[in-house]
């Protein structure tokens, strides 16, 4: 009996492992997808990038700027290997997404219904989870 009890509670573990790997790729590839995008848009100075850097009160070089560490960055994320890098990106992504949720709330520039603020901050979110599910492998 205490081989079958031995036998489940590995199987549990495994399935947990398995979960747990499933939703730090999810969240990783989001986040990383997200990151890449609007990097490029920058490094394009597509859409609205060129307004909305004006509008805050920022030069036109800082797209360039951005655009080249957010494309570097999600390249660092989804490689194997380098973890220090990797903590470096993951703190990076936070203060960007963090102070550019506070650059538009200083700027009086919530967008509709807030959305200014709570996209940069649900990418924040995003990359928490992403540092906090990472395996081992990916870890210091």
């Amino acid at each position: 009996m205490s081989m079958v009890i031995g036998a489940e509670t590995i199987a549990k573990q495994e399935t947990q492992l398995r979960g747990k790997i499933i939703a730090y790729w999810t969240v990783t590839l989001l986040l990383t997808a997200a990151v890449m995008l609007s990097g490029i848009g920058q490094l394009m100075q597509y859409g609205g990038n060129i307004e909305l850097v004006k509008n805050l009160g920022y030069p036109l070089y800082v797209l360039t700027i951005l655009g080249i560490w957010k494309v570097l960055g999600a390249v660092v994320l989804v490689v194997p290997g380098f973890p220090r890098l990797k903590e470096w990106v993951h703190a990076g992504i936070f203060f960007l997404m963090t102070g550019a949720a506070l650059s538009h709330a200083f700027a009086n520039d919530y967008g509709d219904y807030g959305f200014a603020l709570i996209l940069p901050l649900s990418y924040a979110a995003l990359n928490i989870a992403s540092w906090a599910l990472r395996p081992k492998s990916r870890k210091l």
